[in-house]
């Protein structure tokens, strides 16, 4: 079974009938298999089969836009360990959604997105485009619901694709075989066995020997390493290593005293001080990419890397290792401890120095570094806003990130409290997905509250959803680093005519009021005090209505993530 996603048994081991169309079965057989949440906006070729999968248990949030639907699917899944589906109309209502499922597949999300078709016979219909190459070309999988007969074989062929192989699965439903009649028993359970990769004997020798060889080990967590993070945490006590994680990884090793936080762009000094003097690094189903290794610059000269995951084609993919562990990140792990030998007086200290933990511990957070403050009397510096809001809201907090200049503070001035805490869909680099993550990520983790890290460009742009999450009632709080542009292209362009990219003054506080969320406007500290009654009323009754801060933030003039960003370019 994939990591971080269980495939739940089916909700009654008894027989029923399903029917009487393919639709209410296509639907039925999706709830039994296990599906979490449904997602979508629904027209007149996905009303049925949305109401199966609501008949069959699925709980169901109606998008005001498909875009959102499809990112709050992906984030419902990946901090759920559920398979999220996005259900759509078909034409626009697929195309609309192309953007979120882009990012799914690009983040090998297991999602199943159930589409309506058009009629093979509707040469004319204005709803016909070529569904399945499209969703092929953002590297997804098309699958189809071919006849009443094949039915629930083909639902729960693109189940087990979506489980087993760790892929986003469009499953198209054209509108003539959804109303055809159709009967069938069910539940179908599906044994879905264990997909995780043992690594061989050999590769778990070499590895144990490096590490036995190394003297400032360093592991790096991504995706891939998520579900294993106690067993590459337990591995690291025993050879002595440092523990970072990619972005997507936030939060895995919180509490140790030896992580490090996120390796990258949105490394502290300190961080990519230490990852640079290591003389090995490994990767943990992590794809030790430009963002993770700055370019390179974290890899120092004569340093040897080793990257462990249970793709073959992502090792090496990337950059030059000196060698690959094929294997899943947590049977891996565990292997090398083995290998390593019990546990005594013989654990080399490696990089875990007392030096090096109080180094950790005085200066390893961007929280501790001293800001020069950029506040002025109509704007505030973003990172005294990030502190300030990092002190005030509860530590169990679920933070998620929209793309764009402001997108490092919320990645390192909000603290999470583990890998479940933080959910960054940043796979495809598109602005306007912050919201329907954070909407996707609250259903995934309901006890925890919600935190929202956007612009005021993406806010802007995917603001209709802002009203889903009023209806759900949930308790959003929606940090808008507002500084009335697309500020990345202001600073990459730098002394060139911005006109295109910079707007006027918008009020944000008030447009979320006419949501019927609750509107702050911050330009200084000293304005954070609604926001302080917010969270006394939240902390109360455990409800609020959404919270949006519009925050006027002062100008960094350029963010040093995104320097490390374009420096490829």
């Amino acid at each position: 079974m994939t990591p971080g996603v269980r495939a739940d048994p089916p909700a009654s081991t008894g027989q029923r009938v399903y029917g009487p169309t393919v639709a209410d079965v296509v639907g039925r057989t999706l709830a039994d298999l296990g599906a979490g949440h449904v997602f979508g906006v629904v027209g007149s070729g996905n009303f049925v089969l949305t109401n199966a999968l609501r008949a069959g248990g699925v709980p169901f949030t109606a998008a005001r836009h498909e875009g959102g639907a499809a990112t709050m699917a992906d984030a419902y899944t990946r901090m759920s360990g559920r398979v999220g589906v996005v259900s759509l109309h078909q034409g626009c209502g697929l195309t609309n959604a192309m953007t979120g499922i882009g990012e799914a597949a690009k983040s090998r999300t297991s999602m199943i997105v159930l589409a309506a078709d058009t009629p093979a016979a509707a040469l004319r219909s204005n709803f016909r485009i070529d569904q399945d190459a499209m969703v092929r070309s953002v590297g997804a999988v098309s699958d189809r619901v071919f006849s009443a007969k094949t039915a629930v074989a083909d639902v729960t062929r693109a189940y087990r694709t979506a489980l087993t192989l760790r892929r986003t699965v469009v499953l198209n439903v054209a509108i003539d075989i959804a109303a055809a009649p159709a009967t069938t028993t069910g539940p179908i359970a599906v044994a879905v066995p264990s997909t995780r990769v043992r690594p061989d004997i050999d590769s778990v020798v070499r590895l144990a020997e490096a590490l036995r060889g190394a003297r400032r080990p360093v592991f790096v967590a991504g995706r891939g390493g998520r579900h294993a993070g106690p067993d590459i945490a337990a591995l690291a006590r025993a050879c002595g290593a440092l523990l970072a994680t990619s972005a997507v990884a936030n939060g895995l090793f919180a509490g140790d005293e030896f992580a490090l936080g996120i390796s990258g762009g949105f490394s502290s000094p300190t961080t990519a001080d230490l990852i640079a003097g290591a003389d090995l690094i490994v990767g943990w189903g992590c794809a030790l990419n430009m963002w993770t290794m700055r370019h390179g610059r974290l890899i120092g000269a004569g340093t040897k890397v080793v990257q462990v995951d249970d793709d073959i084609d992502a090792i090496g993919a990337q950059r030059a290792v000196e060698f690959g562990v094929l294997g899943d990140s947590l049977l891996t792990a565990r292997d090398v401890l083995a290998a390593l030998g019990p546990p005594g007086a013989n654990v080399p200290e490696g990089y875990r120095t007392a030096d090096v933990a109080s180094r950790i511990a005085r200066t390893g957070r961007w929280q501790d570094m001293p800001v020069d403050d950029s506040t002025t009397d109509e704007r505030i510096d973003p990172r005294i806003l990030t502190i300030a809001l990092d002190e005030l809201l509860p530590a169990q907090r679920i933070v998620s990130i929209d793309s764009g200049n402001f997108m490092g503070y919320p990645a390192t001035h909000l603290s999470v409290p583990d890998e479940n805490g933080f959910c960054f869909t940043q796979a495809f680099q598109s602005i306007g997905l912050g919201l329907g993550t954070a909407i996707g990520a609250a259903f995934a983790q309901p006890g925890r509250l919600p935190v929202l890290g956007t612009g005021d460009g993406g806010f802007l742009m995917s603001i209709a959803d802002l009203e889903t999450a009023v209806r759900a009632e949930l308790p959003l709080v929606a940090i808008v680093y507002n500084d009335s542009a697309y500020g990345a292209e202001v600073h990459h362009f730098g002394g060139a005519d911005h006109a295109t990219v910079t707007f006027p003054e918008t009020d944000i506080a008030a447009i979320a009021a006419g949501f019927g969320a609750t509107g702050v406007t911050v330009r200084s500290i000293a304005d954070l005090e609604p926001v302080r009654r917010w969270l006394d009323g939240y902390r109360t009754t455990g409800r609020a209505r959404p919270l949006v801060i519009d925050a006027k933030i002062a100008s960094d003039g350029g963010a040093w993530w995104l320097a490390e960003a374009f420096a490829g370019h």
